[in-house]
């Protein structure tokens, strides 16, 4: 109990460290599990692939079903076609690349050599969400990257289970029909879980604000779990799912994140440290410089080659090409999978995991904190500094059939010096209470709001999203909001998410 806790702590400081350094957090829990592990301080012996495998798709799902929970339907919206070719032709495009470098450069047979590359190929869900919204990069390349590392799982799940199974492996044609059918089944699944349960998330009020986030989460791996069932894309599924759910203006928005938030970082830190003891440090040795070499084929020339084929069709500029084919981070996800040929009995599968696991933390020490200066060098640092946006708290009001909406004006908002008549909110919603200093009182028309106010507006059901977009619209553009071209009436999923 007493090691438990610790790690704990450990784990805990790990999470400051990591946000201050912009170091992914994958490299220290690791570090963890190492530390307390065979070779290292605790002597702990773990080899139990099987239960890595089962215990690290758990933690995936909730990984990537936080990640679309944070995942703007504006900003992803434009990047969807080329983020799913990315997803697919580019995959392909890996593999072949990174297995052909592991055959005649490392003297791997094709068996393995097509393991690792399909492997490898998946760009990491925590690693890249971690790293990117810690740095301003423009939306279309951050909306390309996040979709990509939500959509290529499937594909390369199917691979790599295709080349660990025990016998010859499946024509490619067959290959790309198992391929689009469990893609086909995952986005079906995903699509239609997480419209119905926003629907009922919208309509129908809880007895406790508490419950919300645990239905939204509940929905979401419900989501993994009939895509499962159906034999399609469980992982596609339930990123599908969670992004419906955050693009949806649910009731209680704010705690509904944190909770998410909360529990992806909990399934993080339990997997990267579980990824830490299986490794067994004195045998990785041997497979450095062959890891090394082939991560060297990766990042140089696989992940360029797939960016600029999948990537040529959009016309994109070669900077943002370039910044993409650097942030192609490879974190946990890559280790999970190379534990399947270890589950399968694959001969030689212990050098694939070796060889994976040095590949990804070399590369993710040197492409994680370097993503920065490689965005500057391109000058591809998103320098907008617009005013902050609004973390609206909705809570609904079934028998007034409308929904009470709170937040507090950040200081960077242009909500502030704004009166409540400027606000101009639509026929059916009011200001009903603003909270100053502590005090609080009820608006006149005339009242001037302040930066650090928290207002309660009520809205009837009907203008309850023109009332939050006009609102979200004012914190942006301030008082002329609309007419000055600020985008006063987003889409119905646009700004879902605060």
């Amino acid at each position: 109990m007493l090691v438990c806790s610790l790690v704990l702590l450990v784990a805990v400081a790990a999470v400051r460290v990591s946000s201050r350094s912009g170091l992914p957090s994958l490299l220290i829990y690791l570090g963890i599990g190492i530390a307390i592990g065979q070779d290292g301080i605790g002597n702990v012996v773990f080899d139990n692939a099987e239960l890595t495998q089962v215990i690290g798709y758990a933690a995936l799902v909730v990984i990537l079903a936080e990640g679309g929970l944070g995942t703007k339907w504006k900003e992803i919206r434009p990047a969807l076609p080329a983020a799913i070719v990315l997803s697919l032709v580019g995959v392909a495009v890996s593999v072949g690349v990174t297995a052909a470098g592991a055959h005649y450069l490392v003297g791997l047979e094709w068996r393995q050599a097509l393991l690792i590359g399909a492997v490898v190929s998946s760009t990491d869900a925590a690693a890249v969400f971690s790293v990117l919204r810690k740095v301003p990069l423009p939306s279309r390349v951050t909306g390309v990257l996040e979709a990509e590392s939500g959509f290529n799982d499937a594909p390369v799940v199917i691979l790599v289970v295709a080349f660990a199974t025990v016998g010859p492996v499946d024509d490619w044609y067959v290959l790309l029909g198992k391929i689009a059918l469990e893609l086909a089944i995952g986005v079906a699944i995903g699509l239609t879980v997480g419209f119905l349960g926003s629907y009922g998330l919208r309509h129908v009020a809880l007895p406790a604000s508490g419950l919300y986030p645990i239905a939204v989460m509940a929905i979401a791996i419900t989501a993994y779990a009939a895509g499962a069932i159906a034999h399609g894309s469980g992982f596609l599924a339930v990123y599908l799912a969670a992004m419906v759910l955050g693009n949806a203006k649910l009731p209680h928005w704010p705690a509904t994140r944190g909770f998410a938030d909360g529990l992806g970082w909990i399934a993080q830190i339990g997997m990267f440290v579980l990824l830490g003891l299986l490794v067994t440090p004195h045998e990785l040795a041997g497979d450095f410089w062959p890891a090394v070499i082939i991560g060297l084929v990766l990042t140089m020339v696989a992940r360029p080659l797939e960016v600029f084929v999948s990537l040529l069709p959009f016309r994109l500029p070669w900077q943002e090409q370039a910044l993409m084919s650097w942030a192609g981070l490879r974190g946990a996800v890559p280790i999970i999978l190379a534990t399947i040929p270890m589950v399968s009995g694959i001969e030689g599968s212990e050098r694939v995991f070796n060889i994976v696991f040095v590949l990804v933390v070399v590369y993710t020490l040197v492409q994680g904190p370097t993503l920065p200066w490689v965005a500057a060098k391109l000058k591809l640092g998103d320098s907008d500094e617009g005013a902050s946006d609004l973390g609206i708290e909705s809570a609904p009001l079934e028998k007034l059939r409308g929904h009470l909406l709170s937040f507090a004006i950040p200081a960077a908002s242009r909500m502030h010096g704004v009166e409540v008549s400027e606000l101009r909110l639509p026929p059916g919603a009011s200001v009903t209470l603003v909270v100053r200093d502590a005090k609080s009182f009820v608006p006149l028309p005339q009242t001037v709001l302040r930066r650090g106010d928290e207002l309660l507006v009520v809205a009837t059901d009907p203008v309850r999203d023109a009332a939050e977009a006009r609102l979200r619209a004012v914190a942006r553009g301030g008082k002329l909001a609309g007419w000055l071209g600020t985008g006063e009436e987003p889409g119905p999923r646009d700004t879902g998410r605060p």
